[in-house]
C-alpha cells in the first residue's frame, strides 16, 4: 500500500476511491447485518437500534483469555483488536471476517509500525471489559473494538477511565461518548441523506410505513428530524409487525395508492427478511412506484429487496461502493470468501491506526488528531469523528433499477465543516 494521503495537517488512511458511475450493479448483501438489527436483550430503544445492539444466541469456545490472543504485525506501537470471534451464529461469523479485513490491512500497508493483539470477548459484555482491562496492562494505546453495543459500553468505562480511545464498530449511536468512537454506518446519517435528496426531488409529502422494529423506531425518529429539517411533510405514518404489514398498508391505501394519491414519496425503513412481505402488500394494495416513490436506507441493499417491483425506482442511501468493491475483490484473492459488508470498517480502522502512527508521533492517538474536522477516507468513503464519539460519513443515493442499484447522486468526496 503507498504512502498514506494528507487531508490538511492528517493522513487519509487510504486513497480515496473514485465516485460510482451511474450504471446499474449489485451491492453486497448487509443480510447477516441486518439479521441482527431487530435483535437486542429486552434493552431501552436506544439499545436495541444497532445491528450489534444485543449478544449472539449462545457462545462457543471457553478457557482462558490469554488462550484466545492472536497478533499480528511486529511493530512497536500496541494496539488491541476486541471481537466476538467465539460467539456462535451471524456475530461471530462476523467478526472473523472483521478480524482477516484487519490482517488484510496490515499486509498491505507499506511498513506499519504497529503491532495489532487480537482479543476474543465471545460476544459477552463482562468478557468485552476484561480483554480491555488486559489490552491496557498490556501497553495498547488504541482499542478497536468491541462489535455489539453492550461489550462497547462495558470496554469503553475501561477506556476511558485509563485514557486509551477506542474505536468500535457498533452502531448505536448511544454507546458513543467522548472517547469512545464509533466506526459504523449510523442509521441517523443514512436517514438524513435520502431525506435531503427527497426534498432536492421535490418529493415533500411523505408517507411511511414504520416496523415495529428498534431499528424501525430510530429510523423513524431520525426521519422526523430529517423532514423538519429539509421541509417535508409527513402526511400519514402506520406500525407494523415485522413480516405482517397488510393492516397497516390497507390503512394507509387511500394516501399512497389510487389514481391520486396524496402523497409524493414513502418512508419503509425495513430490512431484508422483512421487506418481501411488505412489497406483496404495497403490490395487493395497487401501490404504483411511478407515482409514489419508495425511500429506505442502507438496510434495503440486498437482492431480496431490490428485486421486489413495489420498489422499483426506489431510493435509498447507502455508503459508496467503489472502495468496498474493491476491498472485497482482494479479500475474496486472499481468504477465498466473500466478506460481511462492514468487514471494511475493521480494514479502514486499522489503516488508519498505521497512517496516524507513521505520521503524527507521539500524537498519534489524541483526540485532536482522532477528530480532526477535515476526517479521512477509507474503503467506505469519507469519514471522521465528532467529539461525543459519533461519526459523519458521506453517503450515496441509489435507485432501485430491475434487480440492482444505480447511483445517482453520488457519496461527496469531502464532509462539510
Amino acid at each position: 500500500m503507498t504512502a498514506p494521503r494528507r487531508p490538511g495537517n492528517l493522513p487519509l488512511p487510504l486513497a480515496t476511491h473514485a465516485a460510482d458511475g451511474a450504471r446499474p450493479h449489485r451491492l453486497p448483501s448487509r443480510r447477516l447485518v441486518a439479521g441482527l438489527l431487530t435483535g437486542g436483550l429486552g434493552l431501552t430503544l436506544a439499545g436495541c437500534i444497532t445491528p450489534f445492539s444485543g449478544q449472539p444466541p449462545g457462545l462457543v469456545g471457553g478457557g482462558p483469555q490469554d488462550d484466545r490472543d492472536d497478533s499480528i504485525g511486529d511493530g512497536t506501537v500496541r494496539v488491541a483488536l476486541i471481537l466476538p470471534l467465539s460467539a456462535s451464529g451471524a456475530g461471530g461469523a462476523a467478526a472473523r471476517d472483521l478480524r482477516n479485513a484487519a490482517e488484510m490491512a496490515l499486509a498491505e500497508f507499506d511498513d506499519p509500525q504497529i503491532r495489532l493483539v487480537v482479543k476474543d470477548d465471545r460476544g459477552a459484555a463482562s468478557e468485552a471489559r476484561r480483554a480491555a482491562q488486559e489490552a491496557i496492562a498490556e501497553g495498547a494505546e488504541l482499542i478497536l473494538g468491541p462489535l455489539f453495543a453492550a461489550s462497547v459500553q462495558s470496554a469503553g468505562d475501561v477506556a476511558r477511565e485509563n485514557r486509551v480511545p477506542m474505536i468500535a464498530f457498533s452502531t448505536d449511536a448511544s454507546v458513543a461518548r467522548p472517547g469512545v468512537y464509533l466506526m459504523g454506518f449510523l442509521p441517523r446519517d443514512e436517514v438524513a441523506r435520502i431525506a435531503a435528496h427527497a426534498a432536492r426531488e421535490n418529493r415533500r409529502d411523505i408517507a411511511a410505513l414504520i416496523p415495529e422494529s428498534g431499528y424501525g423506531e430510530v429510523a423513524e425518529a431520525a426521519f422526523r428530524r430529517a423532514s423538519d429539517a429539509r421541509g417535508l411533510r409527513i402526511i400519514a405514518r402506520e406500525r407494523y409487525r415485522p413480516g405482517s404489514p397488510q393492516d397497516a398498508v390497507r390503512r394507509l391505501a387511500n394516501a399512497i395508492a389510487g389514481p391520486s394519491p396524496r402523497v409524493d414519496a414513502l418512508f419503509i425503513p425495513d430490512t431484508p427478511d422483512s421487506m418481501p412481505a411488505v412489497g406483496r402488500a404495497l403490490s395487493q394494495a395497487n401501490f404504483d412506484p411511478a407515482r409514489v416513490k419508495p425511500i429506505g436506507t442502507g438496510v434495503w441493499n440486498d437482492p431480496s429487496v431490490l428485486s421486489l417491483p413495489a420498489l422499483r425506482g426506489g431510493w435509498f442511501a447507502a455508503p459508496p461502493q467503489a472502495g468496498f468493491d474493491a476491498f472485497a475483490q482482494r479479500f475474496r484473492m486472499r481468504f477465498g470468501s466473500d466478506p460481511v459488508r462492514i468487514a471494511s470498517l475493521a480494514y479502514d480502522a486499522v489503516s488508519l491506526a498505521a497512517a496516524l502512527t507513521r505520521t503524527q508521533g507521539e500524537q498519534r492517538f489524541a483526540e485532536g488528531i482522532l477528530t480532526n474536522s477535515s476526517g479521512f477516507a477509507g474503503a467506505d468513503g469519507v469519514f471522521r469523528f465528532n467529539q461525543d464519539g459519533s461519526n459523519d460519513r458521506g453517503y450515496a443515493v441509489y435507485e432501485v433499477r430491475d434487480g440492482a442499484a444505480a447511483t445517482i447522486s453520488p457519496a461527496p468526496q469531502s464532509l462539510e465543516a
